[in-house]
């Protein structure tokens, strides 16, 4: 058994990991490159496996920087199955559409700014035909369920409590007369977060690949973000400007709004309308409603309660894209909730181009930023950033929750390392930048006393 890293690697977009056992061909998600445009651009439409070669693909989640790139994979001759969760499938068939139109729109409008300078024109990666295909191919499969992907290979999915629906995956391989269990974390959740079940820790895999997004660094506690939060809303609202907040669709923004309701309730903020600009934002939050089974106590609880915090007077889906430039033109305090999670694409570069220079406003960061993102540049505090290839000066601050992330921090990965990876022979660390990467592997080494593998873009390890 081998595999061969095709994205996340050594950074935290694109994740795609090829498995070859015994002849077979498993691709561990197919997700779209994010941040530098040219760069980002080049590694979504290079293939540096044959599609069609892939037997079956296994998501373990959603979010587009691990589903985005399968109607690619599709168009390029994948005929394969799609294994996931229930929810997962769910949430997909609204991304992915998504993910098409937005790249349609994108490119649309680049277009328009390229055919001024003579420029030939792009074309978007694929189209709904592609993502119909791509749906077509998906079969879902419970929790803790076992499912025959082949002869000698086994699939289990296990919460990773990320968002609505992510899973780890477990494989059970066999090959050569012996059993090996293979285990890729996925994205990996942080216990006590609302909504969402804890992450499972009850495999104990031979080989374990597991994400380090946060590899390096800790989050503060919930508390201290909600009384930041609280601190920016009330702040924003005493300036008359807007909170700007860039969040994923899915995970994200259903998390802001049960904050956002929880302190409503204990009377912390100010009254003030909350829009959430994301067609994909509603339907992911109406996909939520529909997964109960994914709910931890407390959210149960709320939702026999009937106060739901997707279901306010105070919070409004705008679906129009008149809708969202009316946002735009009202001077009056809010919360502008909008994808995307990174500001590479969609309305949220509408918001900040019209928002980002005024100074009574506020941007609110409350997740990851990746490397050569418009969201990590204003995380550094850069001065003038481009937005649709033009500078805009930022006079309006910025602030950075950490305490929200979806992601296990430093210590939360360290746990997960020494619990489930205790009988692991091999332990292959994906899904982080080069500073938090190296960092968790020298822990997981020293303190462990792991072999560690930390692979490059197009690296092949032996498993």
């Amino acid at each position: 058994m081998k595999a061969t890293f095709h994205g996340a690697a050594r950074m935290v977009t694109g994740s795609q990991h090829l498995l070859e056992v015994g002849g077979r061909k498993i691709l561990l998600d197919c997700g779209l490159f994010q941040g530098h445009r040219q760069e980002s651009e080049r590694l979504n439409r290079e293939h540096p496996y044959d599609p069609s070669d892939v037997d079956v693909i296994i998501l373990s989640h959603a979010h587009i920087d691990h589903s985005g790139n399968l109607p690619t994979a599709v168009r390029h001759g994948f005929d394969g199955i799609i294994l996931s969760t229930f929810a997962t499938r769910d949430l997909a068939a609204i991304m992915l559409p998504d993910s098409a139109h937005i790249q349609h729109d994108d490119t649309e409008y680049l277009n328009r700014k390229r055919a001024r300078k003579d420029l030939p024109p792009l074309e978007p990666l694929y189209g709904m035909d592609e993502v119909m295909a791509t749906l077509d191919c998906f079969v879902s499969i419970p929790y803790g369920k076992s499912y025959r992907v082949f002869d000698n290979v086994t699939l289990r999915f296990l919460d990773a409590g990320h968002i609505l629906g992510s899973s780890q995956v477990e494989l059970t391989v066999r090959e050569d007369g012996r059993k090996k269990v293979l285990l890729f974390s996925g994205d990996l959740g942080r216990p006590g977060r609302p909504i969402l079940r804890d992450p499972d820790f009850g495999s104990r895999p031979d080989l374990l690949i597991m994400e380090s997004t946060y590899g390096n660094r800790l989050h503060g506690p919930v508390e201290e973000a909600e009384e930041k939060f609280a601190r920016v809303l009330n702040d924003t609202h005493q300036r008359g400007g807007k909170v700007i907040i860039p969040s994923f669709s899915v995970g994200r923004t259903q998390e802001v709004l049960y904050y956002l309701h929880e302190l409503d309730l204990a009377g912390r903020i100010p009254k003030m309308p909350v829009y959430v600009d994301s067609p994909l934002s509603f339907n992911a939050t109406e996909v939520y409603q529909l997964h109960p089974e994914c709910f931890d106590r407390r959210m149960r609880e709320i939702v026999q309660s009937r106060q739901t915090p997707f279901q306010s007077d105070n919070v409004h889906f705008t679906q129009s894209v008149a809708e969202s430039k009316a946002l735009n033109a009202d001077r009056t305090p809010m919360v502008i909730i909008s994808a995307s999670g990174m500001c590479e694409v969609g309305r949220i570069l509408h918001h900040l181009k019209n928002n980002i220079g005024d100074e009574a406003n506020t941007v609110l960061i409350v997740g990851f930023m990746a490397e050569h993102t418009l969201g990590r540049r204003l995380v550094e505090g850069e001065e003038t950033v481009r937005i649709f290839g033009e500078e805009y000066a930022r006079r309006a601050p910025v602030e950075v929750i950490d305490g929200f992330s979806a992601h296990a921090d430093a210590e939360g990965l360290m746990r997960y390392a020494a619990t489930v990876g205790e009988r692991a022979e091999k332990v292959v660390l994906v899904h982080g930048e080069e500073e938090g990467i190296e960092a968790l592997g020298s822990r997981i080494r020293s303190e462990l006393g792991r072999e560690v593998i930390i692979p490059h873009l197009g690296d092949t390890v032996d498993l």
